[in-house]
């Protein structure tokens, strides 16, 4: 699966900008995540059309970089998540981005990137969705 990031300068009616913006091209958003950091807004997203997307973004305002993730399906249990994490710290991966994408049912589903992704697909070949 892959990500989409879009770093922006935060500002009134930024959600509404992309949201739309992707609704016009005719991509469903599958996952969504927004932070502020300062004046700063990163949005992250998976979307049921990723190149559609990227081209979409790329004729805007919007600098848009792709990035491959991970799924993991975990038990929505204390320290599942930490134990996942210990096991990339043992094997010397750095994480970009971690992101709890859904809850239920006695599971939770994971999004991992990292720098390495075919190391780590295989550090958790054991979790993958």
């Amino acid at each position: 699966m892959k990500q989409i990031i879009i770093v922006t300068e935060d500002r009134a009616g930024l959600l509404a900008d992309v949201t739309e913006l992707l609704a016009s091209a005719d991509i469903n958003i599958e996952s969504f995540d927004s932070e502020k950091i300062g004046e700063t807004a990163v949005i992250n997203l998976e979307v049921d059309n990723h190149d559609k997307a990227l081209r979409a973004l790329a004729q805007t305002e919007f600098k848009a970089i792709a990035q491959d993730t991970i799924l993991l399906k975990l038990e929505d249990k204390p320290g599942a998540l930490a134990r996942v994490a210990h096991r990339f710290e043992q094997a010397g991966i750095n994480l970009r981005s971690a992101r709890l994408i859904r809850r239920q049912q006695g599971i939770g589903i994971v999004a991992i990137s990292c720098r390495e992704t075919e190391k780590a697909k295989e550090l958790v070949k054991d979790l993958l969705l």
